[in-house]
């Protein structure tokens, strides 16, 4: 895989069949809070309300040659919580294993700290039982600061989760690696 392929951009409503191999694949969402598309329909619906500009989440399409493969989108704080975000990504199970969700966070946490220069923090939940995003956080920078037990309730579950953090004192931007 040449990683420097990889490219982050807004989601399109043409978008739509790609969204469907990794969103509609409950292995992709397993470990996400929201649930696996079903039909084209709802990954439409999905899109729609993601390319609304006034959509108070950030999300873009991880990309190989303009095709989504994967998502990443950052939740930014409000009020007292402003100055920080919470992360989460995924891409499509035949590029797990491959750097490419890595490669993208890194591009995302580069691009987040840019757009929003308030952004002190970003944070992300990691279900203890995934320990290929685990890897994917320590790889990127985030540091692992503890475990929130019976943090979430999940698709029928209650779960324990670990909290990652990268503050933008930490992060070396991408065009310094």
């Amino acid at each position: 895989m040449n990683l420097s392929k990889i490219t982050l951009r807004p989601f399109k409503l043409t978008d739509v069949d790609d969204l469907m191999i990794y969103a509609g694949d409950d292995q992709v969402t397993r470990h996400l809070r929201r649930k696996t598309l079903t039909s084209k329909d709802e990954a439409l619906t999905f899109l729609k309300h993601v390319c609304n500009p006034h959509y108070h989440h950030w999300h873009r399409s991880i990309c190989i040659d303009d095709r989504s493969i994967g998502y990443i989108s950052a939740l930014p704080g409000s009020g007292e919580s402003m100055f920080k975000a919470e992360m989460s990504a995924g891409a499509a199970a035949e590029y797990w294993g491959q750097g490419v969700v890595t490669k993208a966070m890194k591009i995302a946490v580069d691009q987040l700290f840019k757009d929003f220069p308030h952004l002190v923090r970003l944070e992300g939940f990691v279900d203890v039982k995934n320990t290929a995003c685990q890897r994917v956080m320590d790889k990127v920078g985030f540091r692992k600061e503890g475990l929130l037990r019976s943090h979430y309730f999940l698709k029928g579950r209650l779960g324990d989760y670990f909290i990652y953090s990268i503050l933008a004192t930490d992060f070396l931007p991408v065009s310094k690696l």
